[in-house]
C-alpha cells in the first residue's frame, strides 16, 4: 500500500492531476487507512500509468474511462476514431497557423495578389508605412465596389512602378505629406505630376474607357483630409483643369 504522493511519483503525475482524475471518475478511489489518508494498491499504479499515457497520447479525458473498461476491439475501434478526430484538429490548427501567418503581411491580407505585389513595390521603392496602408486601404475599397476597373487600374499601376519619373514624383508626393500646403514645392510637383499624366496619356494612344464617377468619386475622397499639402495638390489640379 502506498501513499498518493508515492503514487504520483511512481506514475509520473502531480498529486493534483491523481485528485483530478479521481474527481472525473477515471480513477477509483482507494480505501483509506485508520488515519483517514488513501492507501493505493498496484492495481491503481497500473491505472494510473494507463490513464497517463492515454492522455498524452492526446485521448480526451471524457473518452479515457471507456477504453479502459472496453474490449480489444472496442479499444482498436475508439482509437481510430480518436485519431480521426486529432487528424482533423492537426488540419484546422494548420489552416489556422497559416491564417494566422497572413495577418502577418497584412497588407496581403485583403487584396489581390497583383494590389499586394504592388504595394510590396511601393515599400521596397522607400515609400513610408503611412503611404502604403492609405494606398492599401483604397485598393480594398476599389476591389470591392468595382472589381473589374480596380483589375484595369493595378495593372497600370503595376507598369508604371518601373518609371523613374513616376517613381521619382511618387517619392516627392509622400514627403509632402508634412509639408505645409502654403509651401511653394507643392506647385512644382503639381506640374510635373500633370505633365507625366499628359504624356502617359499620349504614348497609350487611344481614349480610355471613362471610370465610374462613382469610383472617382470614392478614390477622390479617400485621401481628403489625410494631408492639408495633399489637399492642395488636389486642388491646385483642379483649378489648372479648370482654366484650360
Amino acid at each position: 500500500m502506498i501513499t498518493i504522493g508515492q503514487l504520483a511519483a511512481y506514475a509520473g503525475v502531480t498529486i493534483k492531476a491523481v485528485r483530478h482524475y479521481h474527481q472525473r471518475g477515471l480513477l477509483a478511489e482507494p480505501a483509506r487507512d485508520a488515519s483517514g489518508y488513501r492507501r493505493y494498491t498496484a492495481e491503481h499504479a497500473i491505472d494510473l500509468v494507463r490513464i497517463r499515457t492515454l492522455g498524452g497520447a492526446g485521448v480526451p479525458l471524457a473518452r479515457i474511462k471507456d477504453l479502459l473498461a472496453a474490449d480489444p476491439d472496442q479499444f482498436a475501434t475508439a482509437i481510430a476514431e480518436i485519431d480521426r478526430d486529432l487528424q482533423n484538429r492537426a488540419e484546422e490548427i494548420l489552416r489556422a497557423r497559416e491564417r494566422i501567418a497572413e495577418l502577418h503581411s497584412g497588407d496581403r491580407l485583403f487584396v489581390s495578389v497583383e494590389v499586394a505585389d504592388y504595394l510590396d513595390r511601393l515599400h521596397e521603392l522607400g515609400i513610408s508605412q503611412r503611404t502604403v496602408h492609405s494606398e492599401r486601404d483604397l485598393w480594398i475599397l476599389l476591389q470591392a465596389f468595382s472589381p473589374k476597373e480596380a483589375a484595369i487600374w493595378i495593372a497600370d499601376k503595376l507598369d508604371v512602378i518601373g518609371d523613374p519619373e513616376f517613381r521619382a514624383i511618387y517619392l516627392d508626393y509622400d514627403a509632402a505629406f508634412d509639408w505645409s500646403p502654403d509651401d511653394p514645392r507643392l506647385h512644382d510637383l503639381a506640374d510635373r505630376t500633370a505633365r507625366w499624366m499628359a504624356d502617359r496619356r499620349g504614348s497609350e494612344g487611344g481614349a480610355r474607357p471613362a471610370p465610374d464617377p462613382t469610383v472617382v468619386q470614392l478614390v477622390a475622397t479617400s485621401t481628403r483630409g489625410l494631408s492639408p499639402a495633399w489637399d492642395r495638390i488636389a486642388e491646385i489640379a483642379r483649378e489648372r483643369n479648370t482654366a484650360e
